[in-house]
């Protein structure tokens, strides 16, 4: 008599886990997962540094290959500062996507000052692979960018947007129109635009207000700053109203 096969468990059936009608769990452990690696190295709060993965240290030809070094110089200050303010977990972490260029600036400065760091990585099929400066265990690898996206904004008390092309404006776009919309609350985030001359060139954000697209108002959710030491002062005398407080901004959602 043939013995009957024994079925797989279905949460160990990969081509289940693989299928359109499991996607609800995939999307289910794309929030899951990080959240619980978040809390096990007690991540209160972070900074988010978006920017081009193109921006490299040794592109002497790119007219914006200094912001590699500027990107890493603001990390570094940044992160050697929050370090000390850990009573009850981290606070303000470096942040990036992960990849190269700025978000592999940004995690450098933060180790060379010693602190942890977060890259949120995207499965593509030219594959964007990690950069060496990430912190074990605070390295991920996201399938939806939908949950990546929510990932990177969730936990940030600051984003600083370096130059960058459609990687970048897209979530530069994204989180400004969370906090245009109270999404994310506009007095808790603070929202940098680093590289004035850049930014000014490709949105030209007075003929929004011109046009009535934005409010004037709508101007005031964002600042610019061009060198590392301004930035740094500007970041820290925002943040430190939140030191007090031991936890992500509100996010409705």
């Amino acid at each position: 008599m043939k013995t009957p096969a024994v079925p797989p468990i279905a949460f160990k059936n990969e081509a289940f886990l693989s299928s359109v009608q499991a996607r609800p769990l995939r999307i289910l452990s794309e929030y899951s997962e990080p959240e619980d690696r978040f809390e096990r190295n007690k991540i209160n709060s972070t900074i988010l540094f978006v920017g081009s993965a193109r921006i490299r240290p040794d592109g002497k030809e790119s007219p914006l290959c200094r912001y590699y070094a500027e990107a890493e110089e603001l990390a570094f200050r940044l992160a050697r500062w929050a370090i000390p303010l850990r009573p009850k977990g981290k606070n303000f972490v470096i942040c990036t996507g992960g990849g190269p260029g700025i978000m592999e600036a940004a995690n450098r400065g933060a180790a060379r000052a010693g602190g942890k760091s977060i890259g949120m990585n995207i499965s593509l099929p030219h594959e964007q692979a990690p950069n060496q400066y990430v912190s074990d265990d605070l390295g991920f690898l996201f399938h939806y960018f939908f949950m990546r996206k929510f990932w990177l904004v969730s936990r940030a008390r600051a984003v600083i947007a370096f130059p960058g092309g459609f990687g970048t404006l897209d979530e530069l776009f994204e989180t400004l129109t969370l906090i245009q919309t109270e999404k994310i609350a506009r007095e808790e985030v603070v929202f940098l635009l680093y590289g004035e001359e850049f930014w000014r060139e490709v949105v030209n954000f007075d003929v929004l207000v011109k046009n009535g697209t934005i409010s004037p108002e709508d101007l005031k959710i964002f600042t610019f700053a061009s060198t590392p030491a301004k930035a740094f002062s500007f970041l820290k005398r925002k943040l430190i109203r939140y030191c007090s407080i031991y936890g992500p901004p509100r996010f409705q959602g």
